[in-house]
């Protein structure tokens, strides 16, 4: 339960910080077969795909290092399968936000990795 919170309090962040330097919402927490794409934002005529990462200590690494490229495969696959849904293939691209630390700063990564054809 409380790690469900942070989650939903780190995608409002990630949400706010992206909102305030000019993307829209186009949705959140898109679930699909291949799992959840936290956010779905446009930037201009760009439809960004959005991983929010969250982690109050560095024991394990920070909140960019948990991005696996299992993780990457799953949020392709998930944005293809959200893609197939929708009229027309806008441009597309995968960013991060993550938080670090106690102060939760976000950290926005634009085109933090790719499709991987």
């Amino acid at each position: 339960m409380l790690r469900q919170l942070l989650g939903k309090f780190a995608e409002g962040r990630a949400e706010a910080h992206l909102k305030a330097r000019g993307l829209s919402l186009v949705a959140r927490n898109v679930r699909s077969r291949f799992g959840e794409i936290d956010l779905i934002m446009r930037d201009a005529e760009v439809l960004v795909f959005v991983e929010v990462r969250s982690r109050s200590r560095s024991d394990y690494g920070s909140a960019a290092d948990s991005i696996t490229s299992t993780k990457q495969r799953r949020i392709v696959l998930a944005a293809r399968e959200y893609l197939a849904r929708q009229s027309g293939q806008p441009p597309c691209r995968f960013d991060v936000v993550t938080l670090d630390g106690a102060q939760n700063r976000p950290v926005w990564i634009r085109n933090a990795f790719s499709d991987m054809g």
